[in-house]
């Protein structure tokens, strides 16, 4: 584990998963139909628990302007600037149980947020960056 700072605050719209895991691929391929043809912007998993043991998960991508998100019908959240607890993947789909084995390690993170999210930042094909926002 080592930490991360996000920079600014982003601004991201999103396509909840009608259930996790099985519905965050269909999540994602929704939110990729609205992209324009080589559209090169970051994506991003959000997820956090429902309160009764279930994942809430929402596939987002940053929006290109205020407003785009309700453009496309779509709900919008704002990933907070600040400090993380952070791992990276590299070509975790080889074993996609990483990313859920890796979020469990963060979650053991003392200065963790209590209020927070799991975030993941797809940062190509095969690398991704898992975070837990820290207080």
């Amino acid at each position: 584990m080592e930490k991360f700072t996000i920079d600014k605050d982003i601004s991201v719209f999103f396509v909840k998963a009608t259930s996790f895991p099985l519905g965050v691929g269909g999540a994602f391929h929704t939110l990729q139909s609205f992209m324009p043809e080589g559209d090169q912007r970051m994506f991003y998993g959000i997820s956090r628990s429902d309160g009764n043991g279930a994942i809430i998960y929402m596939a987002a991508v940053e929006e290109s302007f205020p407003g785009e998100g309700e453009q496309h019908g779509c709900e919008t959240f704002l990933i907070k600037k600040g400090e993380y607890a952070s791992a990276l993947l590299h070509d975790w789909r080889k074993d996609e149980n990483i990313m859920g084995r890796t979020f469990q390690k963060l979650l053991k993170e003392p200065r963790l947020d209590p209020n927070g999210y799991c975030l993941e930042i797809y940062i190509n094909e095969k690398d991704v960056r898992c975070l837990v926002p820290l207080v």
